[in-house]
């Protein structure tokens, strides 16, 4: 549905809004489905003027992904006032709930990763990312086994995620703890005792 006719907009409020609207729609279409012209329609601007904006819609998209993965970040950025292992579980908390809000869009993301290449790369940039600070968080070492563990860690919870979307027969409580659990028990694997026991 459009969103009405043509209004003034600050350059930055403009911006902000065509990425929120971005992101609303490629949770329900796949890049392929949309076209500019319906893009430019559904934010009530020309064509003209989104092109100004995001020289083209693979732009516009991992415009949208980047937006979306920054607010992630913000949203489960680890409280430096918590021990390490609380603030990992209230990170993650605050993931589980971001995916349980943004079900269809991080569906879609998944799905975007084997098919558009800066969407895979974005998505390998935040893992890696992730894991470092998880690593960091946890005092844990930067050795080849830690560090496996760590991204190896986040690739398993695309899978569970995956499951209890599907599924719905574990709560949120309970999908963190077990999430948790396999970090704690891998790393003691690796031969980080100290920071495993951490998250217990």
């Amino acid at each position: 549905m459009a969103r009405g006719a043509y209004t003034r907009m600050p350059v930055d409020e403009r911006r902000r809004h065509l990425l929120e609207l971005g992101a609303e729609l490629f949770s329900r279409h796949s890049v392929a489905e949309l076209s500019m012209a319906e893009i430019a329609r559904e934010a009530g601007i020309s064509k003209a003027l989104l092109y100004h904006y995001f020289p083209s819609k693979h732009e516009y998209f991992v415009a949208t992904l980047q937006a979306a993965a920054a607010d992630v970040a913000r949203r489960t950025a680890p409280d430096p006032g918590l021990p390490p292992g609380e603030a990992l579980a209230a990170s993650l908390d605050a993931f589980l709930a971001w995916v349980e809000e943004n079900e269809t869009a991080y569906r879609k993301l998944l799905e975007s990763a084997g098919s558009v290449p800066d969407v895979a790369a974005l998505i390998a940039a935040v893992r890696d990312a992730t894991s470092a600070r998880i690593l960091e968080g946890l005092g844990a070492s930067d050795a080849p086994p830690a560090r496996a563990v760590a991204r190896g860690w986040l690739w398993f919870m695309d899978g569970a995620l995956a499951d209890w979307l599907e599924h719905r027969d574990l709560t949120r409580t309970d999908l963190r703890d077990l999430l948790l659990g396999v970090l704690s028990g891998a790393l003691a694997a690796a031969g980080e005792s100290e920071p495993a026991a951490l998250i217990r």
